[in-house]
């Protein structure tokens, strides 16, 4: 079973979204992807917002597994503004009635560690996404949010030291693992298709890593493992040689930039969701280990080769922030330790 959020955490996204949330009153919205990472913190935010304000609004979340969503988040569950809808993302029977806003964020985030072949991927995410348009389509949909990935940029080249939007590489369409960023590549697609003749306006979130509660700690997320490991006061193993750069946007951050791009932007709006400070692989194991003030000893796997150029996966975001006005709230060391407090550690 899984914690609520803490009221610190929902008081902030509350306090950066609140405007915004007046056009939702008494309207309803259909969200895939629920039970995830993504879905979990924007069921809390809205659960929290529509108690706020009292908006009289309601979500239906798509899960092939209502007893299995209904055990992790119980007190999402027995909330009267929250109903389960049972089905597949690829033929779920439509559920009955107009759903003013939607957001798909449903499918696996990588090829790598997802339990589906990776053909049986693609399929899901083309498929799915498919399935949620055309029933925002017949369904009195206006605002369609779809949570795509910056892995559909393909491999970053170290000179872009972040990547902007408009950048034109793209994911290897021979590689099986790359089978996640061409599925999103293709949904991406159907987003643009379907807005050009229906009237949806359909906006496109390009998400990058995050940390947060509700991330798991022990799939494919090194930070994820690394704050695991660093509870257990280690050792924290880095796989490869550490150089790799990421950025790490706290949870609280990309829910507002989330409900921010959903309700804010105009139809076919693409934006990079991350943070753009970049830290190495192993810069982050000595980050978390000191966030949370572990003894854990960091092993690393491999010795960096020496001059190369390590493979970098960070975002450009000046057009969230300059035309949105969205900045990263949190920083890594307090996202980290925030964390960490929700899977029960205390200092």
């Amino acid at each position: 079973m899984s914690a609520p959020l803490s009221q610190v955490d929902l008081d902030l996204v509350f306090s950066k979204t609140r405007d915004m949330w007046c056009e939702m009153r008494g309207k309803r919205l259909f969200i895939t992807g629920g039970t995830g990472f993504i879905g979990c913190w924007l069921l809390e935010s809205f659960v929290d917002a529509n108690r706020a304000l009292r908006l009289g609004a309601h979500a239906t979340v798509l899960t092939r597994n209502p007893a299995e969503f209904a055990r992790k988040c119980p007190h999402l569950v027995s909330d009267a503004a929250i109903s389960l809808h049972t089905g597949d993302v690829r033929h779920f029977a439509y559920p009955d009635g107009e759903f003013e806003f939607a957001i798909h964020a449903a499918t696996e985030s990588s090829a790598r560690e997802a339990p589906l072949q990776p053909l049986e991927l693609l399929e899901t995410i083309v498929q799915g996404t498919e399935r949620v348009l055309e029933f925002a389509a017949t369904h009195g949909t206006r605002k369609f949010l779809f949570t795509s990935s910056g892995a559909i940029y393909g491999r970053q080249s170290p000179s872009i030291g972040r990547i902007p939007e408009e950048y034109s590489g793209a994911s290897d369409p021979l590689d099986p693992p790359d089978e996640y960023a061409e599925g999103k590549r293709a949904a991406e697609r159907m987003c643009a298709d379907f807005a050009m003749k229906c009237p949806i306006e359909c906006k496109i979130a390009r998400c990058f890593t995050c940390v947060g509660p509700h991330l798991p700690l022990g799939a494919h997320f090194a930070v994820g493992n690394f704050i695991r490991d660093a509870l257990r006061d280690g050792p924290l193993d880095v796989k490869g040689d550490g150089t790799p750069l990421r950025s790490y946007m706290y949870a609280a951050d990309l829910a507002i930039w989330l409900w921010t791009i959903l309700f804010r932007t105009s139809t076919e709006q693409v934006f990079n969701v991350g943070s753009e400070e970049a830290i190495s692989i192993l810069d982050l194991a000595y980050a978390v280990r000191s966030a949370i003030g572990s003894p854990a000893a960091i092993h690393v796997a491999h010795r960096a080769t020496p001059g190369a150029a390590p493979p970098i996966y960070v975002p450009d975001t000046s057009r969230a922030r300059q035309e949105l006005g969205l900045t990263c709230n949190v920083p890594l060391e307090d996202a980290i330790r925030r964390t960490a407090a929700w899977h029960g550690y205390a200092w």
